[in-house]
């Protein structure tokens, strides 16, 4: 496909009419070669026909299609000689053709004399083969000359094809003589047809016959029987058909063409004598080939049983049902077919629609789709239909062709796709048309040849065939109209699907009656080698829907194909809701299992055995719990499932409570008795109601279950609604038992979700999830993906969008699929798609490959941008594409790669993968819906406060819930902070702890609380708590009281009324927001007042280094000049001074209502000139890592370079041994913020000689501290550094982190104003009347979340600039902002430009991009947006 999609016209566009075009998509074809047939008619009297010719060719690797011989109006004409150029199929070297004609028009009768058949070929043949004698004229000549590489074949027929001369046969077979032993065979064809009623056919019948390697007989109809009226119930008629040998036979086709008035046929079976041999094979079908029996097909293909069987069958009393179907299922494949007509106006056709499967081995020949299981009118607008195909063995699917005979009114039709599965293979193919089949639409055609989309195949495991017979007991009313339906169990609880039996509600009414059998063959998943058990039930659908059941029987195949096992299940008792106990599904166990096995010598050897240790029906006693609160009750019809180690017992309705004559009603106890087959130990049960009746919500307090048997109780909590209107709005739990500690799967399934435990589980090792096994081991890492979709007509897709990352050397992830979330089905126009997928860390990203698996012209995507975060490397790579993803649209692609070079990268800070354990303690109600926050300290900053995903049912009483989150590289940890906002239906939560585990080096860390975050159940109504971190046994923090002192200045109007909040700022963190309510004044803040305010149970945070403080400027006079604050911490015994001497007041100094003040103790360190550097060297733990010479260093800083220091190896004192760790210290002048480092290797003597080539130092990692201020530097370098002599050989390493020192972060807290401007697009309703809120990160803090205000202006209009100031402590280099409003006021949608920050002492300015919208109702739906800095 070479796809364009331009002009090509002087006054368009760029004005070219030439241009170059390129495939997008290669498909491949077959390759079809170049056959020349030349015709000669014969020289007798009406010789000629009018007919249809055709002709098959057969070679030794395959056949080639069905090839139509005309080219004009009057070919075959008596004595003439017609020649066809066709192409076809390259079928090697040719062993015969087939050719015949269909006996229409007026005088058909064909006199053919000979046919020559050329095909080019890419070698020459020898020449000199001799020209053998003829035998007799009926005998075929062949000539094989070697023409310029071209292989010649002459055929000699010399006979009539007519219906009324010579052997009447309109088809013949001709064979190149010489070479060949191929001999012409007879088949004597016995059809039996059934004795059901209505057995017999008028259709037109026709048989093709396969034998194992010489080819097949191709389609044939079956006209002349013994019989004058053909297939009546039960008769025989014998036909005679003339082929080439075909060996052994391999199996039959036998379809009929479904004309005349009663077409439908039960057709017995086939037997075939090939007469040459005299063997004979029995083809058993015992099957209807009709539109509206069975499975609707009317074409079968049968494949040849052995004799015995067939005679054993044939012995049985007529009551037993027909036994050969699952041996022609076994061999067979099942193939069903939907097939989608598109949503398009006139897209539906009334033409008879067929279809051909072409596999590697063979096709199905031309298949009639009749019969829709799903749509009594088929090939509707916007409908699926489905078919069943069966064919035998014709290899992998290749490709399908799809046509109409553009018959009836509406002929035209819009063909979405073909889906093609076959469960015996397990595999799905989609097959993408998109599409018109129709004369006047597209090109016209209506037949097309449509290849599988690759992306779109599923495979699963392969299903099985299994026969399954239903005996209804001789009772009066015993049978049933009901759906019936089945599941199987294997052992260790694997199941099949539920399956129904009756495919339509036509075969409901005819099966299950009294005293009837009934079979059925079904594929259902492989259960392994013992069936423990079955569930059958029906739906109580129906007219007198109570069913007597006498007994099941199942047979499967063995292994081998050589025999079959049964197995029966008694069962002799009602299902029926007025009759025993009302149950409407049982669960049946086996008694004995039949094994019939063929023996070598052909007979049959039957062996009965009864089950040993079946599994027994226990009895179940369920305790159902409604929670006392208001509104509790539901009168929805309740139904649960229990699961167990040994399977589950299905679904079933609580219909008769025990207790009580109304179920489920507020703080009452509902109990249920349930027989089902033994289940093992319980752990889970799924609970759910159907939201019917007048108030369906439902408050579940527990289910307790008590296994009557072996009287083991379980006990399972819920404490949730179960409720359309309330909560997650869920009406289905699945519940754990309280000491369950497996995997649990949250209801979504999400990627991130890792495991759920319980508290008060063994302590035994808990099962990790795979998940964070390869976490653990650093082999997955989860990237964050965002997909925006473009504006432009038609850019939506609902194909399955995908990403594979690639990293250097062809290292790349699998297939990353982004699923889209329950509920949406399209990436559709303007919409932002966010994903967290995991995949293999490629190390450095080079490209990113995104596509989409749609094939169809239709399936197009308009990809505006994509955004991919990549947390473990701290890096953001953003891509502006505007570029489509279509068959049909831009240079027709589907997938591309992009260069990560045309990305925009911004740095967003290394993050580490923690596992993070949060325990919810085991306390009535302990579980919360409330959304929960946590914030978690280091020695090295802080992160932001991060939500904790609810995802289903993760924070409920007693529960430990595991996922994986990114933590910023904070390490050693101090203390976390966790909040909950105190919302939802159930707002409590009792938090027993948390832990958090560093996946890359294994630290754990525990957070305790046990206690609960709510404003009724705590004793000081707090939401939020803080916890010192725990590592290994030690306390990471000291508590502590502080005490505040705060001085109001004395100057007039300095005191406030004004609510006063404020935060400390120390080495291990911030205090989070303490009010200032409580003072030893009644009145605070008077003018020249001392106020003092004590905090107890606080966490020490070390060395303070500042305060922010503000208030809110209520109250009359707000305005508040302070003097300064000082604050005591009672375990370090230290006073922190905080001098301010500043207003805080709307109409003073600059008009802040906040400050922040540095500690006035840390006396401003002097830089001196001169300082030491400690350095670290780590060598490899590898093999020869080590070295016996000296390595030298100069480091690279801001202020200057080093000279350099010579790390000297001794013989008495060894350095840079293999694994070792090497300290060196060094006097220097101070270079400031070290950038890079240059490591060399020289040899001890400084001789060159001795620098031999291939010595290497493989370091590992080196850092240095710089002892004044002890700010260290990492430096990750795991290269190996060869010996050199000269000092111009060297290896440069960049600083990969730095940990600044306190010292050295306190040092630089000095007041700067930031200028800040902020540009507002120029779109249409770009501007905001919202309030609009800023907070700016640096390296050393942030600023606080501030208002962007200023009085009486009308801030952020479309296309204007807006300019604040705000005044903080210097935050060192800006690492990112936050922008955001509160959605207030009429419009508050707003699009930002960009934000630019300007530190007025140093004049650096830092430009934050934005370019998008913070509005609830476009992209994203964002309001808040963090921007990051471009360089």
């Amino acid at each position: 496909m070479f796809p364009c999609n331009r002009w090509l016209d002087k006054d368009e566009a760029d004005g070219r009419v030439e241009v170059e075009v390129y495939p997008s998509e290669i498909l491949p074809t077959e390759k079809l070669i170049n056959y020349e047939v030349s015709v000669v008619t014969g020289d007798v009297r009406a010789a000629g026909t009018n007919a249809k010719v055709f002709m098959q060719i057969y070679g030794e690797t395959g056949k080639t299609e069905l090839i139509i011989l005309e080219n004009r109006s009057n070919n075959f004409e008596r004595g003439a000689t017609d020649i066809f150029k066709r192409e076809a199929a390259d079928v090697g070297k040719i062993y015969k053709i087939r050719i015949g004609h269909d006996g229409t028009g007026i005088g058909d009768g064909w006199f053919l004399e000979s046919v020559t058949l050329k095909r080019l070929s890419g070698k020459a043949k020898e020449s000199d083969k001799k020209k053998k004698k003829k035998k007799s004229d009926e005998e075929e000549e062949e000539d094989t000359k070697a023409e310029g590489g071209m292989d010649v074949y002459t055929f000699v027929a010399h006979r009539w094809l007519a219906k009324d001369e010579g052997d009447k046969e309109l088809v013949v077979e001709l064979v190149p003589d010489g070479e060949s032993d191929l001999e012409e065979n007879t088949y004597e064809v016995h059809v039996l047809t059934g004795t059901v009623w209505g057995a017999g056919t008028d259709a037109n019948v026709f048989l093709s016959i396969y034998g194992m390697e010489r080819g097949d007989t191709g389609e044939r109809q079956l006209k002349r029987s013994n019989n004058l009226n053909k297939f009546e119930k039960g008769q025989v008629d014998v036909f005679t058909i003339k082929a080439i040998d075909l060996g052994e036979l391999k199996k039959l086709r036998i379809r009929h063409d479904n004309s005349g008035s009663r077409p439908s046929w039960f057709l017995e079976r086939v037997e075939i004598i090939d007469l040459k041999e005299s063997t004979t094979y029995y083809f058993p079908c015992q099957r209807w080939l009709a539109v509206e029996e069975d499975d609707g097909q009317i074409a079968r293909e049968l494949v040849p049983v052995d004799e015995a069987f067939v005679k054993k069958d044939s012995e049985n009393d007529s009551q037993s049902p027909a036994t050969l179907g699952l041996e022609q299922k076994a061999k067979s494949t099942t193939y069903t077919v939907k097939v989608k007509t598109g949503d398009k106006k006139n897209a539906g056709t009334d033409a008879n629609v067929f279809i051909t499967l072409y596999g590697s081995k063979d096709d199905t020949g031309i298949v009639s789709l009749k019969a829709s299981k799903i749509n009594k009118n088929k090939f509707e607008r916007g409908k699926v239909d489905e078919f069943t195909v069966e064919s035998v063995d014709i290899g992998d699917l290749k490709k399908i062709k799809i046509g109409h005979d553009n018959t009836g009114n509406s002929t035209g039709w819009f063909l979405e796709w073909v889906e093609i599965d076959a469960p015996s293979l397990g595999q799905c193919l989609k097959f993408p048309c998109g599409r018109w089949l129709d004369k006047s639409e597209d090109d016209g055609a209506i037949e097309r040849i449509i290849f599988p989309a690759e992306l779109q195949t599923v495979e699963y495991i392969p299903f099985v065939p299994y026969e399954i017979t239903v005996y209804t007991s001789d009772i009066f009313g015993a049978g049933t109209d009901a759906d019936v339906f089945i599941v199987l169990y294997g052992s260790d609880g694997i199941c099949t699907q539920q399956k129904s039996l009756c495919l339509n509600k036509r075969e409901q009414r005819m099966y299950f009656e009294r005293n009837s059998v009934n079979q059925f063959i079904v594929e259902l998943e492989d259960i392994g080698d013992i069936i423990e058990k079955i569930r059958i039930g029906h739906n109580g659908g129906g007219l007198n829907s109570g069913w007597h059941l006498d007994r099941v029987t199942i047979r499967r195949l063995l292994p081998n194909g050589k025999g079959s096992e049964t197995v029966t299940f008694p069962c002799e008792r009602w299902l029926a809701k007025s009759e025993d106990d009302g149950e409407t599904i049982r669960e049946l166990v086996p008694s004995d299992i039949f094994t019939e096995k063929l023996l070598k010598d052909g007979t049959l050897k039957q062996i009965e055995e009864e089950v040993e240790d079946a599994l027994e029906v226990h009895t179940y006693k369920i305790s159902v719990f409604t929670g006392d609160i208001y509104g509790a009750g539901t009168d929805a019809n309740v139904f649960l499932n229990i699961y167990g180690d040994l399977g589950d017992m299905g679904e079933r309705k609580l219909s008769k409570s025990e207790t009580n004559f109304n179920k489920f009603e507020r703080g009452q106890e509902d109990t249920f008795t349930i027989q089902a087959v033994d289940l093992g130990i319980l752990y889970k049960i799924k609970i759910r109601h159907d939201n019917s009746m007048f108030s369906p919500d439902w408050f579940l307090e527990k289910v307790e279950i008590l296994d009557e048997t072996t009287e083991e109780s379980f006990v399972f909590l819920c404490e949730r609604w179960l409720s359309r209107k309330k909560e997650d709005k869920k009406i289905e739990r699945t519940l754990y038992e309280q000491s369950y500690d497996g995997e649990r799967n949250s209801l979504d399934g999400s990627s991130l979700s890792v495991s759920s435990q319980d508290s008060n589980a063994n302590p035994k090792e808990p099962r990790k999830s795979s998940l964070v096994k390869a976490a653990e081991e650093g082999s997955l890492i989860p990237y964050h993906i965002t997909v925006t979709t473009g504006t432009e007509y038609d850019s939506s897709t609902d194909s399955r969008v995908f990403i594979i990352i690639m990293g250097p050397q062809k290292v790349q992830t699998e297939r990353l699929w982004l699923d889209l979330p329950e509920g949406k089905d399209e990436f559709a126009d303007g919409s932002v798609e966010k994903f967290s997928v995991w995949g293999l860390d490629v190390g450095e990203i080079k490209k990113v490959e995104v596509g989409h698996d749609g094939a169809t012209p239709e399936s197009c995507w308009m990809m505006e941008e994509l955004n991919i975060v990549v947390p473990t490397k701290g890096v953001m790579y953003n891509f502006v594409c505007k570029c489509w993803l279509a068959r049909d649209k831009g240079d027709g692609l589907t997938s591309r790669i992009l260069n990560i070079l045309d990305a925009e990268c911004v740095n967003i800070g290394i993050k580490i993968l923690y596992e993070v354990t949060v325990v919810t303690g085991d306390i009535e109600s302990g579980g919360t819906d409330a959304s929960i926050f946590m914030t978690v300290f280091g020695s090295n900053g802080n992160t932001e406060e991060m939500l904790l995903e609810k995802n289903g049912d993760r924070f409920e009483r007693g529960q430990e819930d595991s996922f994986i989150m990114e933590i910023a590289d904070i390490a050693p940890l101090r203390k976390m902070r966790v909040r909950t906002d105190g919302k939802g239906t159930r707002p409590h939560w009792f938090l027993e702890r948390i832990t958090l585990k560093n996946l890359t080096n294994q630290e754990v860390a525990t957070f305790t609380y046990g206690d609960w975050l709510s404003k009724l159940k705590n004793d000081k109504g707090s939401l939020v708590c803080e916890m010192p971190a725990f590592i290994n046994d030690e306390q990471m923090m000291e508590d502590t009281t502080y005490t505040l002192q705060v001085k109001t200045s004395d100057i007039g109007g300095a005191g406030t009324d004004a609510n006063v909040f404020l935060i400390l700022f120390g080495e291990y963190g911030d205090s989070g927001t303490l009010p200032l309510k409580e003072s030893n004044n009644s009145n605070k803040f008077e003018r020249n007042q001392m106020d003092e305010f004590s905090f107890s149970e606080m966490l020490s945070l070390g060395d303070l280094c500042k305060v922010r403080i503000w208030h809110d400027n209520k109250g009359i006079a707000p305005g508040w000049h302070l003097e300064y604050i000082d604050v005591m911490d009672s375990a370090l015994d230290k006073t922190f001074r905080f001098q301010c001497d500043r207003w805080l007041a709307k109409g003073e100094d600059d008009g802040q209502l906040i400050r922040e003040l540095a500690c006035a103790n840390n006396d401003i360190l002097e830089l001196k000139e001169r300082t030491a550097y400690e350095i670290v060297t780590v060598t490899s733990d590898r093999e020869d890592a080590d070295t016996k010479e000296n390595i030298w260093i100069i480091l690279e800083g801001k202020m200057g370079r080093s000279k350099e220091f010579l790390m000297e190896n001794s013989s008495k004192k060894r350095r840079f041994e293999r694994g070792a760790t090497d300290i060196f210290q060094f006097p220097s002048k101070n270079v400031g913020d070290i950038a890079a480092i240059c490591v060399g290797h020289c040899p001890k003597d400084g001789k060159k000689s001795s620098a031999k080539a291939d010595v290497f130092w493989h370091v590992q990692e080196i850092t240095v501290t710089e002892m004044e201020l002890c700010n260290k530097y990492f430096f990750r370098c795991n290269v190996k550094i060869p010996l050199r002599y000269k000092r111009r050989d060297y290896k440069v390493f960049e600083c990969a982190k730095v940990t600044e020192s306190f010292a050295s972060k306190a040092r630089s807290l000095v007041p700067v104003k930031y200028e800040t401007i902020v540009v507002t697009g120029f779109e249409k309703g770009a501007g905001t009347d919202a309030n609009v809120f800023i907070t700016i990160y640096g390296l050393n803090g942030d600023s606080g979340k501030r208002a962007l205000k200023q009085k009486f202006r009308n801030l952020f209009e479309r296309g204007k600039t807006n300019r604040f100031y705000l005044e903080t402590l210097d935050m060192g280099e800006l690492k990112k902002v936050r922008i955001e409003h509160d959605n207030s006021g009429l419009a508050p949608g707003w699009l930002v430009e960009r934000v630019e920050i300007t530190n007025s002492a140093t004049g650096v300015t830092t430009i934050f991009p934005c370019g998008k919208w913070l509005d609830e109702n476009r992209g994203d739906g964002l309001i808040c947006r963090d921007l990051f800095p471009t360089h």
